[in-house]
């Protein structure tokens, strides 16, 4: 597999309280996406926060290696549905994942293994330095 860098870009302006800023994506999938620090600490009231696309990219980057476990223990992925909730409590203090799904050839137990697998070896699981904790609905 070759290398491929991803870039994203913010832009903040004025202080940590009463600044505000916007990420945007290299891509164009998204953005720019306007960013303040009460999004992070209060309510997002349309806003995102660093934590939010933090459990955007986990959430995503799970249910691809979920769909790889469950095909190597031989069984279909039809659909699955992920949620990747980040705490910040002056800083990052763990992700809960959560996961149900749809799949052909795998019963309750081998889904949950498979579950359990994604998330030891998802890319962006590895790269946290966090708590993650995983249920299996």
């Amino acid at each position: 597999m070759s290398e491929l860098v991803s870039t994203a870009n913010a832009v903040w302006q004025g202080g940590l309280a009463d600044g505000s800023g916007t990420v945007s994506l290299a891509s164009g999938a998204a953005g720019p996406l306007p960013v303040s620090w009460a999004s992070r600490t209060e309510a997002a009231n349309g806003q995102t926060s660093p934590e939010e696309l933090i459990g955007a990219a986990h959430a995503s980057c799970y249910s691809m290696a979920l769909s790889h476990e469950i095909a190597s223990a031989g069984g279909t992925p039809k659909e699955l549905d992920v949620t990747a909730k980040v705490t910040f409590a002056g800083g990052i203090t763990g992700i809960a994942l959560s996961v149900s799904g749809s799949v052909d050839g795998l019963d309750a137990d081998g889904f949950a293994k498979a579950a359990q697998s994604a998330k030891e070896n998802c890319p962006v699981s590895r790269a946290l330095a966090v708590p993650i904790t995983l249920t299996v609905n």
